[in-house]
This record gives C-alpha cells, sequence and structure tokens, in this order.
C-alpha cells in the first residue's frame, strides 16, 4: 500500500483520540491521527512522525499522522491501513498458508459480523479478519492495546464459520519490522484471549505477518511465530 504525498514532523503531544500537535517546517500544526487506540508507548513527546498531506482542502486538517519513528524504523500506526495491505498480499498469494486465490472480495456479511476479506480457491471458501498490530513488548507484538468487544465478537463469529464449512483466518498484521513473535495481550482484554485459543482450538487459522514500513508504503513481509 502506497501513500502520496508525505512529510515528517516531530510530536509535541497528543490532544486527544482524534489530534495531535505537530511541529512541521518549524510551524506548529494539528494532525488528525489516523488511530484511536492509545499508542501510549509510541506517540511521545519529540517522536519524529510521518503525515500524509489531506488533498481535500475543505479538511480542518491539513496532515494525517500515519507512522511513528521507533528504534531507527516506522511504525506504521494507520488503522486504516491493515486491510488493504492484507487484501493485495492475498490477491498476490504471498500469503503461504491461504495460497493463490481465485477470487477476492472486500468487506463480507456473515451471520451478524461483517468480515474483512472473502476468498475462493478451488473448493475453499473462506474469511479472514484482519487486526493491525502497532504495539510490541520487548520484541514481542501484542494485540489489543485497548478493550475490543468487537474484535472478540469476530473471533467468535469465525469459529461458527468454520463449523459450517468455511476456512477461517484471523490475520494480524504488525505494522512494524524487528519483533520475533506474536501473542495475545491477555492483560489487556482477557475475553479476546480465551476466544481467539478457542477458535484456534475450533480450526481458525491464527496468522501474524510483519510489515515493511517505509516514508512512501507497508508492505506484507514474513510470518511471525504466534504464541497463544
Amino acid at each position: 500500500m502506497k501513500y502520496g504525498n508525505i512529510v515528517q514532523g516531530r510530536l509535541q503531544r497528543r490532544v486527544n483520540r482524534f489530534i495531535a500537535e505537530v511541529v512541521v517546517g518549524g510551524a506548529a500544526e494539528r494532525v488528525h491521527v489516523k488511530n484511536t487506540g492509545r499508542l501510549k508507548e509510541l506517540l511521545l513527546p519529540d517522536t519524529e512522525v510521518l503525515l500524509e498531506v489531506s488533498d481535500r482542502p475543505e479538511r480542518k486538517t491539513k496532515y494525517s499522522l500515519i507512522a511513528a519513528a521507533l528504534d531507527g524504523g516506522w511504525v506504521n500506526v494507520d488503522s486504516q491501513a491493515p486491510n488493504p495491505v492484507a487484501f493485495e498480499a492475498l490477491k498476490a498469494g504471498r500469503i503461504a498458508e491461504v495460497g493463490p486465490v481465485t477470487y477476492v472480495k472486500r468487506e463480507v456479511t456473515y451471520g451478524d459480523s461483517r468480515f474483512d476479506l472473502y476468498y475462493e480457491k478451488g473448493e475453499e471458501r473462506g474469511f479472514i479478519e484482519v487486526k493491525g498490530v502497532t504495539l510490541q513488548q520487548g520484541g514481542i507484538a501484542m494485540f489489543p492495546d485497548a478493550p475490543t468487544t468487537r474484535g472478540t465478537k469476530h473471533v467468535l463469529e469465525l469459529a461458527k464459520a468454520v463449523q459450517e464449512g468455511y476456512a477461517g483466518t484471523v490475520l494480524f498484521v504488525v505494522q512494524m519490522k524487528g519483533c520475533h513473535a506474536f501473542t495475545p495481550y491477555r492483560e489487556m482484554d482477557p475475553a479476546f484471549a480465551d476466544a481467539l485459543e478457542e477458535a484456534s482450538q475450533q480450526g481458525v487459522r491464527i496468522l501474524a505477518y510483519e510489515a515493511i514500513v517505509t516514508e512512501q508504503e507497508i508492505v506484507l513481509d514474513g510470518s511471525l511465530p504466534v504464541r497463544l
């Protein structure tokens, strides 16, 4: 997934879930934060950040914050990025556990949920729920960084789909490089961790892939071990 016009800035503070103050070219700007998660470990004062310049003149904010510097690299924090990144990788056959597919569609309703991806390959029909990961502790990627009843619901709904003959996958897109494993953040949301373990036991694939993040794009890279 490629971005348009990108500039660098330096974070002053996060004002609220949606707005941060960033110094851009020597001037303080209020920018839109494309992630309502906590991001406490990333959005620290004086952190270097990447901003996408809006092409909509009517917008109240000229910039959107999409990435933050960490340990010499970038962590993409754009919550809208993981879905297209996974979609591109699935179409290109780069999710090894799924393999080449013949048909892919985004945002497909099943039961009371809407899953991010639906695919077909031969006789197999499958759903993939995509989760973006921006939190890491000691090289372990973790999700969620805030309680997610919606995420728990999706995972349990996937398990139902598997029972009815579909393939089901939860794909965690780790929006950075440098992690060596993934695990659910049980202390943050034990219900989600329990749902993930239950779904895995019922045949839902739990996958984690790290991503290559540059100033201009984010691309799915290799898989990470998953520790439930």
